[in-house]
């Protein structure tokens, strides 16, 4: 009778092992790769601002957000929470990866998370990179001085 009682303990324990073992697994494959929960948490952290687009990286562990301003933003997975951040005009430095398909981003405002970002594809890549040009000239920069009429203006 005593030793069914430990083969009973002993499987109960191999099986919370292994459900244990599965749950940590499917955390680290857990990222951003799922867009829904990439607006959920993006929202929540900014309500006011209203997402146009998101792309993800490869490995799914950031995410690049349009918003309808034409303002950027970020998120990144940090293993148990996420960190998400509106990117503020002329405070990102952007710079093509060697591969093509990435992008190497300083961001002045957030250093802890400036990195390599690869995309699945170079056209991903250079989409972000649009989103972030636009968002890299703050707005008084973008009215030309009077009196400079450019070619597109002159009739």
């Amino acid at each position: 009778m005593g030793i069914i009682v430990w083969c009973v303990l002993f499987a109960i324990v191999i099986f919370f092992a292994f459900v244990a073992t599965r749950m940590a697994a499917q955390n680290k494959e857990d990222g951003l790769h799922d867009t829904g929960l990439a607006i959920i948490e993006f929202g929540r952290a900014f309500p006011n601002e209203a997402i146009r687009q998101l792309q993800a990286t490869a490995n799914g562990q950031a995410v690049f957000v349009r918003l309808h301003d034409n303002k950027a933003g970020f998120m990144r997975n940090m293993s148990r929470h996420f960190s998400c951040h509106v990117i503020e005009p002329g405070r990102v430095r952007v710079v093509g990866s060697e591969t093509g398909r990435g992008l190497v981003i300083d961001f002045l405002d957030a250093p802890h998370h400036n990195g390599d970002f690869e995309f699945a594809s170079a056209k991903e890549a250079s989409e972000v990179s649009l989103w972030l040009l636009g968002n890299y000239i703050a707005e008084p920069d973008k009215d030309l001085p009077p009196g400079n009429i450019s070619a597109a203006n002159k009739q």
